[in-house]
């Protein structure tokens, strides 16, 4: 089998479509034929050894984290799933491995996928949709009727908190590049600001705001003055800045994102009940994933949406 590589961290000249053979299957685990891998930022960024600390020093190490894909085999102590399920999910960090053929991963974190949602929109899924679910539910407490502000509303874990929040009963504003404001009003957001707003403007209105901007964060500043009483802010970037205000008294969190397989399933429902999409940008198959890879991370997406890469 073939999968996407590297003998050493660093920039896209490391990635390498290898050879590989699956890791024995342990007794908790299933192997999946994978069908479709979505590429995330964090991809690049353990490749390039910014998570180190996690993944450790040991090569070749394996890229890609979101999947989805048909089982073909699974461990003594595997119940929820069977052979030919139909799946998706993600491997642990430390391992990763789903730009595949097939790829080796915990029982827990993986989930059937809706027969009415394709292999490719399935792979756009799990990092995104259960990021945006636990800074939504877990850590923000969202409840029907609340007013969300999602910075950067139009990114994957923005976009997914948009609609999850909705989906909620809640009532939901952003910010994006103001050359896109219709794109986030079509998705229901309301009002639509650009990323230089005056956050005065909307002082006082919101129960929770979410930074999903990553590297292009909310000033907390401007969070703050967007509360209301007692309101809250999560922010899905736990840098070590971030985490270490989190600690500080104050309404502000951090998101660690937590593979918890209620979640993983919870995303899957919503996506194939339809309240949960995630545009695709670009589907290329394995053997060019390195040039899309390398375009990707140099340059960003043409347009707006995730890159697929179909084994």
């Amino acid at each position: 089998m073939k999968r996407i590589q590297y003998h050493q961290y660093g920039g896209p000249e490391v990635m390498r479509l290898e050879e590989f053979e699956p890791a024995p299957l342990g007794a908790d685990e299933v192997l999946v034929r994978v069908r479709a891998a979505g590429v995330n930022p964090m991809d690049f960024g353990i490749r390039a050894g910014r998570m180190k600390m996690v993944t450790g020093r040991s090569f070749p190490r394996a890229m890609g984290y979101d999947f989805a894909g048909v089982v073909e085999a699974v461990g003594d102590r595997v119940t929820r799933l069977h052979v030919g399920d139909e799946v998706l999910g993600g491997p642990p960090m430390k391992s990763s491995g789903a730009f595949a053929e097939a790829v080796v991963v915990p029982e827990k974190r993986v989930v059937r996928k809706p027969a009415n949602l394709s292999f490719e929109d399935a792979a756009t899924l799990p990092t995104a949709g259960v990021t945006a679910l636990q800074a939504l539910i877990t850590k923000g407490r969202l409840r029907p009727g609340q007013a969300v502000f999602v910075h950067s509303c139009l990114g994957a874990v923005g976009r997914s908190a948009v609609q999850i929040a909705l989906a909620h009963r809640a009532t939901v504003a952003g910010s994006c590049r103001d050359t896109a404001r219709s794109e986030a009003a079509a998705l229901g957001v309301d009002p639509v600001v650009d990323f230089d707003f005056e956050p005065a403007s909307l002082a006082g209105r919101f129960d929770l705001v979410l930074d999903a901007g990553g590297k292009y964060s909310l000033p907390i500043k401007a969070a703050r003055t967007m509360l209301k009483p007692g309101g809250g802010i999560v922010s899905v970037a736990p840098t070590p800045a971030n985490l270490a205000r989190s600690f500080l008294p104050g309404p502000y969190q951090v998101l660690v994102t937590q593979p918890v397989t209620e979640d993983i399933a919870e995303v899957a429902r919503a996506a194939g009940q339809g309240t949960l999409r995630l545009p695709i940008a670009r589907t290329v198959p394995l053997s060019q994933a390195i040039p899309a890879l390398t375009e990707l991370e140099q340059n960003g997406t043409a347009k707006r949406g995730k890159l697929i890469i179909t084994p």
